[in-house]
């Protein structure tokens, strides 16, 4: 059951859903171009968790705030207002891209939107919003840093580093670690000696807080708070947000070390269908509303892929573009 919604912010919500369906069905199609060989390389989709990017970077203004995320990205693009024509393109290593084609899915980057990429590397991404949230400080800007990892990263040195000096120059970050129960295959209840991450923010001295990811209005409430905060008093924050992840970590993962009866309890708890039946219950959609939103994601991810299709390879000397400066 979704967080009781303000009539209100009917635009808001629906905007929400829209977005949520689009990632839903970009993703779906990911997957199966990936089958069909189209996609190489790693696939990390976010089928399951679209309430956290969507209700999280709803909260904020991109055009002074930043993104910065891991490796399972394409969620975050789309939420930012990436195309995702240029995100399929990405992924078919195409040169019409958003990296030309030699990111892959693990690197997408919009400098445009304040997207500051995904990253292949566990936590190593953690250090650089730190540093985008050390120049806004620098800079005296009104920005906001929102940082995405996964309960894989707790454990990583660089996490602790960062907050700790977060704490220490008092930077703009939110750190949000979207807990989506496993780190690849392992539960994180058998590697973390704590089961609430949020008492790593008191350790460093800042507000932490459990969220409810499966909703994405408890999600964006949330966030807008920490956010607000962030700005007005030039101070971290960190948020786990719980969510559950419906494929495996990746492509190549058959997700064997869960039980259908786990994955079937979650799906009941799909973030889409608990928006979706807040709004038919309040009367602010119809299900010929949803019906044709979801058309729409399905059309976008389509014409996402026939974007891919149709765009060029990166030229062989392109491979020395970028390299050394």
């Amino acid at each position: 059951m979704a967080k009781e919604i303000d009539k209100k912010n009917k635009e808001l919500y629906i905007s929400m859903l829209k977005k949520m369906l689009e990632i839903r069905r970009v993703e779906e199609k990911a997957s199966q171009m990936y089958g069909l060989r189209k996609i190489g390389g790693f696939l990390h989709l976010y089928i399951g968790q679209e309430a956290v990017a969507v209700g999280a970077i709803s909260a904020l203004d991109l055009k002074k705030d930043y993104v910065l995320t891991a490796y399972r990205d394409h969620g975050h693009g789309l939420a930012c207002g990436m195309p995702a024509d240029v995100i399929m393109a990405e992924l078919y290593g195409k040169s019409s891209g958003c990296s030309k084609g030699k990111g892959g899915s693990m690197h997408l980057f919009d400098k445009e939107r304040h997207f500051m990429g995904g990253n292949g590397i566990v936590g190593a991404h953690i250090p650089l919003a730190t540093g985008v949230g050390y120049k806004i400080k620098y800079k005296k800007e009104d920005g906001v840093v929102l940082c995405f990892f996964g309960d894989g990263a707790i454990h990583q040195g660089s996490f602790h580093e960062s907050l700790n000096l977060a704490a220490i120059w008092k930077l703009p970050v939110i750190y949000i670690c979207e807990n989506n129960q496993y780190g690849m295959g392992t539960s994180f209840t058998r590697v973390s000696a704590v089961s609430d991450f949020t008492i790593y923010a008191a350790s460093y001295a800042m507000p932490g807080k459990q969220v409810n990811g499966m909703d994405v209005v408890e999600v964006y409430e949330e966030v807008k708070k920490s956010v607000d905060r962030a700005r007005k008093e030039s101070a971290p924050g960190f948020l786990e947000i719980k969510t559950y992840r419906y494929k495996g970590h990746s492509m190549s993962d058959p997700a064997k070390y869960r039980t259908k009866e786990e994955l079937k309890n979650y799906k009941n708890l799909d973030p889409i269908l608990i928006l979706k039946t807040a709004l038919l219950q309040q009367g602010l959609i119809t299900e010929d509303d949803f019906s044709a939103m979801d058309e729409e994601a399905k059309s976008i991810a389509g014409k996402s892929a026939d974007f891919a299709e149709s765009g060029p390879q990166p030229a062989p000397a392109s491979l020395y573009e970028d390299v050394i400066v």
